[in-house]
């Protein structure tokens, strides 16, 4: 894919690994001065790094995306440094899981500090950058957002929350030229799957629940990201696009 993003200044929340990560890095390929968000220095710094290392042009800032005052101030330095902000991707995220009758209000409420607060601040802040110029802004979900699962109910609300939202924020940003979409992955190695899927048995069950016969990878996750980022996807808004090896297409696969 060639995305052009030439000069485009890109923020990347929770961008020190995995689909933040992957999409740090490939925006950085097509062009864009990127600036990436998380609450660990020495990821951040790796990927700043590996960024340089192919010629690109990145900065890191240690912020914790649930701290409403941390966050704004992040997006609005980053658009004064850099003249701007063009695309934005909301990928940080925390969840609890457990039964429902067993979690507290204060573990419920932990799933949406960052994932839905954090885009919320991230999205609005982004919207008034973007006001004049335009621009545009990628979330990230998930399947359990659309589909539910046990011991997920707080993750589940929570990533629901993002793509009404995100449809929500499609329709008020249209008139300004700002797009708000969705990528809505499914099972994808990253850290936080690192050790479900480090159990082998684990890892042929869910391979066998995704109808392409595995799990996907951060780097095609971004592939999506960068694409609903660019001018290729000029007259794509308010859509949610899984990316999910075709797992959302079906309601039973086969497991032995």
């Amino acid at each position: 894919m060639t995305a052009k993003l030439d000069n485009r200044v890109a923020f990347v929340t929770g961008g020190g690994s995995g689909i933040g990560e992957a999409s740090a890095r490939l925006l950085a390929r097509e062009g864009a001065r990127v600036v990436i968000c998380g609450r660990r220095e020495g990821p951040l710094q790796g990927v700043v790094e590996a960024i340089r290392a192919e010629g690109g042009v990145a900065e890191a800032l240690v912020v914790d995306v649930s701290d409403e005052q941390a966050l704004v101030a992040a997006l609005e330095g980053t658009a004064e440094r850099h003249g701007g902000l063009d695309i934005l991707v909301n990928n940080a995220m925390s969840f609890t899981w457990g039964a429902l009758t067993e979690m507290s209000t204060a573990e419920w409420h932990r799933n949406f500090a960052t994932t839905v607060d954090g885009t919320f601040w991230a999205t609005r802040t982004a919207m008034r950058l973007m006001a004049e110029r335009g621009g545009a802004i990628v979330n990230l979900a998930s399947i359990c957002g659309e589909l539910g699962a046990a011991g997920m109910a707080g993750y589940s609300a929570s990533k629901a929350a993002v793509i009404n939202f995100s449809r929500a924020a499609a329709a008020e940003g249209a008139a300004q030229g700002i797009r708000v979409n969705v990528v809505v992955p499914a099972v994808v190695e990253t850290p936080s799957t690192q050790g479900m899927l480090a159990d082998e048995q684990a890892r042929r069950t869910t391979d066998k629940l995704i109808p392409m016969g595995r799990v996907g990878r951060p780097e095609e996750l971004a592939e999506a990201v960068v694409f609903l980022a660019s001018d290729a996807a000029s007259y794509i808004t308010g859509a949610a696009l899984p990316v999910d090896g075709g797992r959302s297409a079906v309601l039973v696969t086969a497991v032995e």
